[in-house]
């Protein structure tokens, strides 16, 4: 019975090929939508996460504002920090523009940062060629600094660097090591420059001796290194006592940024657009389904005859309905497939265009087929049961 209720449903789409296509519209478009829409949210959100983490896992930033009795943090306090379990490392940053000379030649506007071994030894990739600053270079105060890509093309082009002498505010620094320009720390240093920064070109040096070039004793940001990201917010809670006891409990006086926590918000509110986006697209389907109704009741209508006529030969009420209701999930399966061989095929498109890593979302798949086939029972359960329902003399009265 089964296999000829199958029979009788396909010839029935079959035969009226345009209204069959017309009403697998709705399907189609709402499947192809919540596939496509899905896949390319979680491409991008995937892309957009690993840069995020590439630049943030393990580190915690410190921000200090200060007060108007302590406007930063001295040696001691950065000491201090230094000595709490899971901290690898400290980076103090300091920041300003000054003139540099090397080998005859004047680069203006150049960003000097104050940094720390830990800066080189938490970096991924950072040295291009020669070192970066070492603890001893730290210990001895040694005037050494790394420069940049555009710092060393605006002093020595065509030069190996290494070993040169530039000059930062009357003092002679060697040149030790060269960043690399697919470094983490050139994508920070160019958000800084799009943020208002130089684009001078960038020379590094320990922050000591930066500090004593402005005339400073106290660094108002830290990078932290963490050896486990697991144990960050016993970390944080350690660093903030430090704080607070170096600020005297002074509220705003400083700020951290634990990129681990940014990233559990951002997924949670790419998770929440994704699905607020999935239901959008649903919404078609929904349009798909009464679509489907609307055809099965048009159907039931003109199949009225056939309906009386098997029901006067014996034919249960259950098999008439079941017949209808066939009909319907094999108009909303087909509509599925097609969707998903064009979401699929469109998300491909959308993130090659985009220039994200293409992901098939199974996910996505799994709940457009699930809809469809839901959409199909749901709306086509009541053309069925009316179906199922003529009165057999009434039926026949229509022939």
């Amino acid at each position: 019975m089964l296999k000829e209720s199958l029979r009788m449903s396909w010839q029935n789409i079959r035969g009226n090929k345009m209204r069959t296509f017309l009403t697998m519209l709705g399907i189609i478009i709402g499947v192809t939508a919540i596939i496509t829409l899905i896949t390319t949210v979680e491409g991008a959100t995937g892309e957009i996460t690993s840069q995020f983490t590439a630049l943030g896992a393990g580190r915690v930033t410190v921000s200090v504002t200060g007060t108007p009795l302590k406007p930063g943090l001295n040696s001691t306090d950065i000491q201090r920090i230094s000595r709490i379990d899971n901290i690898t490392g400290v980076d103090p940053t300091v920041s300003f523009t000054r003139h540099v000379a090397g080998d005859g030649r004047l680069a203006e506007d150049v960003t000097i940062e104050g940094r720390s071994s830990a800066y080189f030894s938490g970096e991924s990739g950072g040295i291009g060629m020669g070192r970066g600053l070492t603890d001893m270079d730290m210990d001895r105060h040694s005037r050494v600094c790394v420069i940049d890509q555009t710092l060393h093309a605006a002093l020595f082009p065509n030069e190996d660097p290494i070993g040169k002498e530039i000059v930062i505010a009357g003092l002679t620094y060697t040149v030790v090591g060269m960043l690399d320009d697919s470094s983490d720390s050139d994508v920070m240093r160019a958000m800084s420059t799009m943020s208002g920064g130089s684009d001078g070109g960038t020379a590094i040096i320990p922050y000591q001796a930066a500090l004593r070039m402005m005339g400073s004793n106290s660094v108002n940001s830290l990078t932290l290194y963490l050896k486990d990201t697991s144990q960050s917010d016993e970390t944080i809670t350690a660093v903030e006592d430090v704080l607070n006891a170096a600020f005297n409990y002074r509220d705003n006086a400083y700020r951290i940024i634990n990129l681990e926590s940014l990233l559990d918000t951002m997924n949670t509110m790419t998770g929440m657009m994704t699905t607020l986006l999935a239901g959008i697209a649903s919404i078609a389907l929904l349009v798909g389904g009464i679509g489907i109704m609307n055809m099965m009741l048009v159907s039931v209508s003109e199949r009225t005859s056939e309906i009386g006529l098997r029901k006067a030969l014996g034919a249960k009420p259950s098999l008439i309905q079941a017949q209808f209701l066939i009909e319907s999930v094999m108009l909303s399966l087909m509509g599925g497939l097609i969707g998903i061989v064009l979401g699929v095929a469109l998300s491909m498109l959308i993130a090659a265009w985009i220039g994200i890593d293409f992901t098939l979302s199974t996910g996505a798949i799994v709940l457009a087929f699930t809809f469809s086939a839901t959409v199909g029972i749901l709306f086509g359960w009541a053309p069925a049961r009316k179906a199922s329902r003529l009165n057999p003399i009434d039926a026949l009265r229509s022939m």
